[in-house]
């Protein structure tokens, strides 16, 4: 059944809206600024995490299927929403997109980059679509023991947005064991890991490519960021990603 037009928009204003209060978006902007990563506890409930991992098996609601192994990426699998995606993960992605696009707009005056974000995802995406990327990026990850996900970035063509979230579906502990969110930081002056602790529903907002951080001179310098999952000792885990950039 296709939802109201106004019932959606009034849904997708009260999720904007919790999403925009729930969370000190100062502390978030700070913890990004410092560490390329900020946690955002409870970001969904159980029972939404749980809705959500069962769509796994949804043939129907996916345009691809990544299995790690094939092309070094890791182990464990992958598959990405087709449009229309999931309401829940759609309102999410509105919602979070313009608190997010005023930090790396923040970012990119700070690194000199001559790129600017609009204030809603939809302007955004029409700049991504017209440059060709028009394949949705928001994914399902599944992982089961002895699979691990290398690091990496999600780059998928020339319009990137700066920021990604990625919310863990399972508990720790009880659905599976390992499997930590990792990230590491290089520079000239050395490398930096993280493993950043999440618990079932809590979000993880994190840098895909560089940020920027005080230089060791004065000014600001780039650091490079990268992402990735640690082997998973036992049980199954699953993650939900939300890119901001379509692929080409």
């Amino acid at each position: 059944m296709k939802t109201d037009p106004s019932q959606r928009a009034q849904t997708m204003e009260t999720r904007a809206a919790d999403t925009g209060t729930k969370f000190d978006w100062t502390d978030v902007g700070r913890s990004l600024d410092d560490y390329g990563n900020a946690v955002l506890p409870g970001m969904l409930t159980p029972k939404q995490c749980e809705t959500l991992a069962v769509l796994y098996d949804r043939d129907d609601l996916y345009r691809s299927r990544v299995v790690m192994a094939r092309h070094g990426f890791g182990r464990g699998e992958y598959k990405y929403f087709a449009y229309p995606l999931p309401p829940l993960l759609d309102e999410l992605r509105h919602a979070l997109y313009p608190l997010l696009a005023a930090i790396a707009n923040r970012w990119n005056a700070l690194m000199r980059v001559d790129v600017q974000y609009p204030d809603e995802l939809e302007a955004f995406l029409d700049r991504c679509h017209r440059a060709g990327q028009t394949r949705p990026t928001p994914l399902i990850l599944q992982y089961g023991p002895g699979d691990y996900n290398c690091l990496h970035q999600d780059l998928y063509g020339t319009h990137v947005f700066p920021l990604q979230v990625a919310i863990l579906l399972s508990e720790p502990g009880r659905d599976f064991e390992g499997g930590e969110f990792v990230m590491t930081e290089s520079a000239a002056h050395g490398q930096r890991a993280e493993v950043v602790a999440l618990r079932q529903g809590d979000a993880v907002v994190f840098t895909v490519n560089q940020r920027p951080v005080p230089g060791l001179r004065g000014g600001t310098r780039k650091v490079a960021m990268r992402h990735g999952v640690s082997a998973v000792r036992s049980g199954r885990r699953h993650t939900v990603g939300l890119i901001f950039h379509d692929a080409q």
